[in-house]
């Protein structure tokens, strides 16, 4: 309930009331339209006042909360690209040790192998 968000944010109800109307909060609703808090929005709450204790004003707070939001994206996509990456590596890996257990050994490697370039003869 919004009394008790309050107790636990160290905030107004009001307060409360106020970011909520500017979308900083959105919490759920019982059936008889009580609004209900969630630890999660408890957390929220204190992050919005920690940034207005940096002197930050609602609209900063906005921006903040949204590129944070943004950023907790990216980080996910930036950990499942990581792990598909790695998975390719390994596929690769296997397809390279596949190739070299096949293969007849019949190629030579250039990397010891000296090129000398030869210029026309003379006559």
């Amino acid at each position: 309930m919004i009394s008790i968000a309050a107790q636990l944010a160290a905030m107004h109800p009001q307060t409360l009331r106020v970011y909520e109307r500017r979308g900083l909060l959105q919490p759920q609703r019982s059936a008889k339209n009580t609004r209900l808090y969630s630890l999660a929005d408890v957390e929220r709450l204190r992050r919005i006042q920690e940034l207005t204790d940096f002197g930050l004003n609602l609209a900063g707070v906005e921006r903040v909360l949204a590129l944070e939001s943004q950023l907790a994206v990216m980080a996910g996509q930036l950990d499942r690209l990581r792990a598909e990456l790695a998975r390719a590596a390994d596929d690769l890996r296997d397809q390279v040790r596949e190739v070299e257990r096949s293969s007849r050994h019949d190629l030579v490697p250039l990397a010891h192998m000296a090129i000398v370039r030869v210029g026309k003869r003379r006559r």
